[in-house]
C-alpha cells in the first residue's frame, strides 16, 4: 500500500460492531465496507468481547446491539464510557421500548436505530455521530417522547417488577429478596403509580413493552 493509499485508508471511519449473531455481523460488516468512507475494524459477539476489542483498536464508533449474553449492552457502554469518555456509540437492536432508548442514552449512546430500519439510517447515523452530532430517527424519538414522566425505578422496585413479570407472588417476592411481606406491598403500589397503571397484569405488559423487563 502506497503513502497515498494509505492515507486514506486511514481517514476511513473505524467501526466496531457488536451482535450476538455472527449472520447479522457479517451483514452489517457488509454495509459499512461498501460504504467508501468507513471501515470495519472488529467484530464482538458479546458485552465483555466489545469491552476488550474496544481498549485494543481504539474505533471512532461502536455500533451496539442492546440484547447480548452475559454483559448487556447497556452495560458495556456504560464500562467503555466510564474509561474513554469521548467514546462514541451507535445501538443498533431490536428493542423498541421507550426505556430501552432511555437507559442507551442515559448510558452515552448518541444515536438508537431499530433492526429493520432502511440502511442508509445505519450509515447516516455513523456519519452524524462520528462529526460529533446525534441522530435519532422519527420512531425512536416518538417512542422516547411517549415515556412517562418521573416514571424511573430504583433497583429494588426493578426487582421486585422483575419478580412480578415472572409471577410471582407477594410471599414470594418477600421471601426471594429477604424483606417483608409489606414492603414488597408497598414497593408494587409505586411501580403501579410510576407505571401508571392499575393492576398487576398491567404492569406485566407495560414493562414488557417499554423494555423494563426483558424475559
Amino acid at each position: 500500500m502506497d503513502e497515498q493509499a494509505e492515507m486514506k485508508e486511514t481517514a476511513k471511519i473505524k467501526v466496531l460492531i457488536v451482535d450476538d449473531h455472527p449472520i447479522m455481523r457479517v451483514g452489517i460488516a457488509a454495509i459499512i465496507e461498501a460504504t467508501p468512507d468507513m471501515t470495519v475494524v472488529a467484530q464482538a459477539g458479546s458485552g465483555e468481547e466489545a469491552v476488550e476489542l474496544f481498549e485494543k483498536h481504539l474505533p471512532d464508533i461502536t455500533l451496539m446491539d442492546l440484547r447480548l449474553p452475559g454483559m448487556s449492552g447497556v452495560e458495556a457502554i456504560r464500562t467503555v464510557m466510564a474509561r474513554h469518555r469521548n467514546a462514541k456509540f451507535v445501538v443498533l437492536t431490536t428493542y423498541e421500548g421507550d426505556e430501552d432508548i432511555h437507559q442507551a442514552l442515559q448510558a452515552g449512546a448518541r444515536s438508537y436505530i431499530i433492526k429493520g430500519m432502511p440502511h442508509d439510517a445505519l450509515v447516516n447515523a455513523l456519519r452524524r455521530v462520528h462529526a460529533g452530532g446525534r441522530f435519532l430517527p422519527q420512531p425512536v424519538t416518538q417512542a422516547l417522547n411517549s415515556r412517562i414522566p418521573n416514571s424511573d425505578l430504583s433497583t429494588r422496585e426493578r426487582e421486585v417488577l422483575d419478580l412480578i413479570v415472572r409471577g410471582k407472588s407477594n410471599k414470594e417476592i418477600a421471601s426471594d429478596l429477604g424483606i417483608t411481606e409489606s414492603t414488597v406491598k408497598c414497593h408494587v403500589s409505586v411501580i403501579l403509580m410510576r407505571l401508571n397503571v392499575s393492576d398487576r397484569t398491567q404492569a406485566v405488559v407495560t414493562a414488557l413493552q417499554r423494555g423494563l423487563i426483558h424475559l
